[in-house]
């Protein structure tokens, strides 16, 4: 079993990295964002992926990860059926670790079918297999920036005015908040604090800087 590779990235191209360790060159499969981060190191330059290695009917192939989380994510991905390496691969090339995470977690089975080879009835069993498991250990980055203000203002006018906010992006971070182990009180009091968002998956992203 080969945990990781270190060594000087040789070759570049698309999903294919040959990463040269002691003289000896192994071709490693890659997502977009990773060979989109390797470009940016440039070849000659020293890296390291964290790999699975696949062996199956006498074919034999690495997968490396810029992480021990993302490889884990990966890990998870191919024990679903019709999912398979490449499905997971392709997955993690059309959405970063953890927009996938949080598709899964929200149950978003049309963001995680955005990725080639993966149809709306294996997004959905995605979910299904992978929701509890994902969500024990989901903590997205935080998102970048603030400076806005006016969403606890927007919130403490509407519940004044008994309006509902059901659907609404506030409402669904709460629900997504409570999902991943919050209390209801604190997951709300930390989307009163955010600043405002037009989608659901950013404010969440903020409300958990306040967690």
């Amino acid at each position: 079993m080969i945990a990781f590779l270190s060594g000087t990235l040789e070759y570049l191209s698309g999903d294919l990295a040959v990463i040269d360790v002691g003289g000896v060159g192994y071709e490693v499969n890659v997502s977009a964002e990773v060979s989109g981060n390797l470009s940016s190191i440039g070849t000659g330059n020293i890296v390291k992926l964290y790999t699975y290695m696949y062996v199956r009917e006498g074919q034999i192939a690495l997968y490396g990860f810029l992480s021990r989380g993302d490889l884990a994510l990966f890990k998870l991905l191919i024990t679903v059926s019709g999912v398979g390496p490449k499905g997971g691969l392709s997955l993690l090339s059309v959405l970063s670790a953890d927009d996938l995470r949080f598709a899964i977690v929200t149950g978003d089975a049309k963001m995680i079918s955005r990725a080639p080879g993966i149809g709306k009835k294996t997004a959905e069993r995605l979910i299904l297999d992978l929701k509890d498991r994902v969500s024990s250990g989901f903590v997205p980055a935080a998102a970048d920036g603030a400076g806005l203000t006016g969403l606890a203002e927007g919130l403490q006018r509407d519940a004044a005015a008994g309006e509902s906010l059901a659907g609404t992006p506030a409402s669904e971070a709460v629900e997504a908040l409570v999902a991943l182990g919050y209390q209801r009180a604190e997951a709300s009091r930390a989307v009163k604090k955010c600043v405002q968002k037009e989608d659901t998956e950013a404010l969440l992203h903020e409300a958990l800087r306040y967690l």
